[in-house]
């Protein structure tokens, strides 16, 4: 017998007290023990990784100690170190640790050989986890898959470098992208134990929002996460991003061991710090000033990452699996492009030519500053990604997500940035607010669609409207509105086709 039918055999026993309440299943670090609730297996705060902690801070991540007896799987696990929470039901409860690197698994009673959606936070690379019940996955296991979420390390303990860590570390060693690494990490987890709790390890979708969005395109062109997923669905993951590189600083984008010395400089480190002292830094102090997502977290560090996103896309470089990806119609439409940041300064490279032509196309300077921010950093690069990847001949499947609760306070004009998420996942009781007959309709539909995707490549079938594939429908999506799901053109494709133009001449 293989030791993946060993695995899902035992994943069918219980404990000895015969309490059919506690699935017992073994791992390849030791059998863990779950909870059982409305025919739904959850096993949670699984180790996928050694703690990041002391000298293995700032290092890739290690494989987890094992275990003989078995494990208390009932609670989630530690958040990653993070900055306080401001309201995001995306974070999770406490407390914080850096000893972290925790997963959770949902499965129905039975499962076997489903397919497996491995989800991936956001947060900007700085906040979120895995943890969040907004993220449960009882509802998505209820249709027949296995869902797995997983904390990753964020902020200066996840994308760091600094020259005394260099000088420290042997000079094959990956570094600066901890965070992706231990997603990786987390993917051969997955690949190695998802059978004894019923998935099928050949069958693995990831998905995330935000910067987890991003972290799918990011892994779609990771060499060593290559077979480790085989279908990727990007919810509002940006697209045309630039990272600083490991240590070669270009102008304007300092490079990550820069950076690294900057912030150590602030913190009143001294000059000749060395490798040792820095990780023995308390944790929080790595939290101030806390990292920007597009100047600091971004890294493409040679190893992990060898190349932005984008350019790996342009050259049909990224993983050839079906691709389902798309926005939020109201991304920031709070931010202007005045306000100071890497999201408000997007449109500065404009010629006074194209600021005019823009204007037009958004009917003033009213819509302009409301809608530009949002197509510049999310709108137009998902097309972009979308055509990318139909051009190179795989499964493309593009969405536009329009849904506003009428509870919803903001006159944001439409869907804010993060707002499908409780409807991918059917958590809709967990946002605070009350959302009606409508809103679970849209959540049933997008959820068979996003099921269906993880089950064949393929978001279509039973009674859903079609979603046509962007091979064969270019600059067609499917459009999730307060009426239900309708595929058409993609919306304001004039003004989005003056910033392809503009993106083109300012590569």
């Amino acid at each position: 017998m293989s030791a993946a039918a060993v695995l899902t055999a035992l994943a069918m026993l219980v404990l000895p007290s015969q309490d059919p309440d506690r699935p017992l299943v073994a791992t390849t670090s030791g059998p863990v023990l779950g909870v059982e609730a409305d025919g739904v297996r959850a096993f949670k705060g699984l180790p996928y990784a050694a703690p990041p902690i002391g000298d293995r801070r700032w290092a890739p991540p290690a494989p987890p100690e094992s275990w003989t007896d078995p494990r208390d799987a009932s609670t989630v696990g530690a958040l990653c170190i993070q900055p306080p929470a401001n309201g995001d039901p995306g974070v999770g409860p406490p407390p914080m640790s850096e000893d972290c690197l925790t997963l959770n698994v949902w499965a129905p009673e039975g499962a076997r050989d489903l397919p497996v959606m491995v989800w991936i936070h956001g947060g900007g690379y700085n906040n979120g986890s895995g943890t969040a019940a907004l993220y449960d996955g009882t509802a998505l296991a209820r249709r027949d898959v296995v869902v797995v979420t997983i904390n990753y390390r964020l902020g200066r303990l996840g994308f760091f470098d600094h020259p005394a860590l260099a000088a420290a570390r042997p000079s094959d060693q990956a570094a600066g992208n901890y965070g992706v690494m231990d997603q990786i990490a987390a993917l051969e987890w997955v690949r190695d134990n998802v059978a004894a709790f019923g998935g099928d390890p050949s069958n693995v979708t990831i998905f995330g929002e935000s910067a987890g969005g991003a972290a799918v395109t990011q892994l779609m062109i990771a060499p060593s996460a290559r077979g480790l997923f085989h279908r990727a669905a990007v919810q509002s993951g940006l697209g045309r991003q630039r990272s600083a590189d490991l240590a070669l600083d270009r102008p304007g984008r300092p490079s990550a061991r820069t950076l690294g010395r900057t912030w150590a400089r602030s913190a009143g480190l001294p000059a000749d710090v060395d490798a040792a002292a820095l990780r023995a830094v308390p944790a929080e102090k790595l939290l101030s000033p806390m990292p920007a997502f597009y100047s600091d977290n971004l890294i493409v560090d040679g190893r992990v990452l060898t190349e932005d996103v984008v350019e790996a896309f342009e050259a049909g470089r990224q993983a050839p699996v079906p691709l389902l990806l798309g926005t939020n119609s109201a991304e920031f439409w709070w931010i202007r492009p005045t306000d100071a940041g890497a999201y408000g300064r997007d449109d500065d490279s404009l010629t006074e030519a194209q600021h005019d032509a823009l204007l037009a196309a958004y009917g003033g300077p009213e819509g302009y500053d409301q809608h530009v921010v949002s197509d510049l950093a999310f709108n137009e690069p998902v097309r972009h990604l979308a055509r990318l990847h139909a051009r190179a001949g795989h499964p493309t499947w593009l969405y536009r997500f329009d849904v506003v609760p009428e509870s919803n306070p903001e006159p944001s004009g439409g869907a804010t940035h993060a707002s499908e998420r409780p409807y991918v996942f059917e958590t809709l009781h967990t946002v605070g607010r009350p959302l009606g007959a409508r809103d679970r309709r849209a959540s049933a539909a997008m959820a068979g669609y996003w099921t269906a995707f993880a089950r064949a490549g393929d978001p279509n079938g039973g009674d859903r409207p079609v979603w046509p594939d962007f091979r064969q429908r270019p600059d067609f999506l499917l459009e999730f509105g307060n009426e239900g799901p309708v595929a058409g053109p993609m919306p304001n494709a004039a003004r989005l086709d003056l910033i392809a133009a503009y993106r083109s001449r300012t590569r």
